[in-house]
């Protein structure tokens, strides 16, 4: 079991979305959220606070009657479950979910127990709200996406269970699930916030780091493939810059090659004294810039999955509420904790360079695949006939226009502000837009690494000296070599392979 507590890490999310840890609610945590409660309950009694005696938004200038404080709750659930486009997938669902849960159980939103409890069900049982990608501007956070959640914790909507679509309602009354109590504010508070920005967010920085250390991998065995040389790579060349980042890629590409036997040392060739006599060098001198400035190119990637994971995290354990309720304090403080410009820039950020990254898949697909440019393999890394045969040519078409797609999502969301709300959110974040099309970029990442990764592999076998390769590529060559069968005369449908290899590195480590 997982105890909810703070500080709240990357790690707590990974066992619980990819190992399926259960979660608990401490008692210290339950009481906590008793004391918010109830404080804020005597608080109200007497003074405006926002959302509980009064409408949301621009409305807020509306008191509302005692008797109608609990259907306002519910009126704001209904009316902003109003999300389009195709429906976010469950696992980023669940990680937005236990975002939501950690942020309230931190005692400053003033919200009934069972809004806790019947959150740990859900994550729990893997129940995961239909919630649309389209809807959320990210200024009082992720409203609309916020409201599917919110409408499923009140028994009403839809969720996936096993795989399925349902209705809630079936889906509690089978596993006896209590939807929970509107009290006071509980609406309001599990709508206003930054979750689902930051669930997806953090789904995301877990499959770039992955991706970073493939497309590391990659990098290195392509290096290895065509013989490459070794300083640029080297502790000696890239300590000449201060960059811890590039230092880390450089020596994850060394402990990858330590035991090659095909990359080459410049003073075993270029610095030998025959080398003078030459008029035009037999072997190149420097290898293309795709081959040689790999810490240079990966090292901004890490540093800006580094630099997001910190500010993700720090969200999940902030409260991005409004009002904030502080039982320390003896108040409650108005203001704009769910605004979500930290979440998006970092999203901008992080697709900027995952795109940066696809395009360097891209480029070094390009290179393997033309004859001309590497004078090693046949066109395409075709093993077949050519002319007869097409290798790999349908499947750099396909590289080529999702690396042109990554290109144009990466244009920021964090700069396009448009006003809403009666102009009462004049200037919002689009942080959720920022997160989803991350993940487009992520994922269109994964495919042009894997066909990649599949070039590579067919290299391998032209070369037909896997003994001279390290044992981190010899590891990887037998991961994969049965996945890509092109050896033979007759080609066919690739878009299978691509698929079946993409997610083997969606869900693989390479570095463990």
């Amino acid at each position: 079991m997982l105890s909810i507590k703070a500080p709240l890490k990357l790690v707590d999310f990974q066992k619980v979305l990819f190992e399926n840890q259960k979660l608990e609610i401490s008692n210290e945590i339950r009481q906590k959220a008793e004391n918010s409660f109830h404080f804020l309950q005597e608080f109200a009694k007497d003074k405006v606070i926002y959302g509980v005696n009064t409408g949301f938004g621009p409305m807020a200038q509306y008191r509302i009657k005692d008797e109608d404080r609990l259907q306002l709750q519910y009126n704001l659930i209904r009316s902003h479950a109003s999300g389009t486009g195709k429906p976010i997938a469950p696992l980023y669902v669940k990680a937005s979910m236990l975002a939501r849960l950690h942020t309230l159980s931190l005692g400053y939103s003033g919200v009934h127990t069972s809004v806790l409890e019947t959150m740990q069900q859900l994550i729990n049982q893997d129940i995961t709200p239909l919630i649309f990608e389209h809807g959320g501007v990210g200024a009082s956070g992720d409203l609309v996406q916020l409201a599917h959640l919110a409408l499923v914790l009140i028994g009403e909507g839809e969720v996936f269970y096993k795989g399925e679509r349902k209705s809630t309602i079936s889906v509690f009354e089978k596993l006896h699930i209590k939807p929970i109590q509107i009290k006071l504010r509980e609406g309001l508070a599990l709508i206003n916030g930054t979750s689902v920005m930051t669930g997806i967010g953090i789904v995301n920085i877990i499959h770039a780091r992955r991706l970073l250390e493939w497309s590391v991998c990659c990098s290195s065995m392509l290096n290895e493939l065509v013989a490459a040389y070794s300083d640029h790579f080297s502790a000696e060349l890239n300590a000449s810059k201060v960059h811890e980042s590039q230092h880390s890629i450089a020596e994850m590409m060394r402990k990858h090659l330590k035991d090659s036997k095909r990359i080459k040392n410049r003073q075993d060739h270029l610095y030998r004294d025959s080398s003078n006599t030459e008029a035009i060098f037999s072997e190149k001198v420097q290898e293309y810039y795709s081959l040689r400035c790999i810490p240079q190119i990966l090292g901004p990637v890490l540093n800006t999955i580094n630099a997001a994971e910190k500010i993700l995290m720090d969200e999940v354990n902030s409260a991005n509420d409004n009002p904030i309720v502080s039982v320390e304090k003896q108040m409650v403080y108005h203001g704009g904790n769910f605004h979500g410009d930290f979440i998006s820039l970092e999203m901008d950020k992080l697709k900027l360079v995952i795109t940066r990254l696809s395009m360097l898949a891209e480029r070094q697909l390009n290179y393997l695949l033309n004859s001309k440019l590497n004078e090693i393999f046949p066109p395409f890394v075709n093993l077949g006939t050519l002319g007869l045969n097409f290798g790999l040519q349908g499947a750099q078409f396909t590289a080529v226009s999702t690396t042109a797609e990554n290109q144009t999502l990466s244009n920021s969301m964090y700069v396009h502000s448009i006003p809403n709300n009666n102009d009462n959110q004049d200037i919002v974040s689009m942080g959720t837009n920022a997160a989803t099309m991350t993940k487009t970029v992520i994922d269109n990442a994964y495919q042009v690494l894997a066909i990649e990764m599949m070039a590579i592999i067919q290299g391998i076998k032209y070369i037909d000296d896997l003994e001279g390769f390290s044992e981190r590529s010899k590891a990887v060559f037998k991961q994969f070599q049965d996945k890509i069968v092109l050896k033979k005369q007759h080609d066919f449908p690739l878009y299978a392979t691509i698929k079946e290899v993409t997610k083997s590195l969606k869900e693989n480590d390479v570095y463990k």
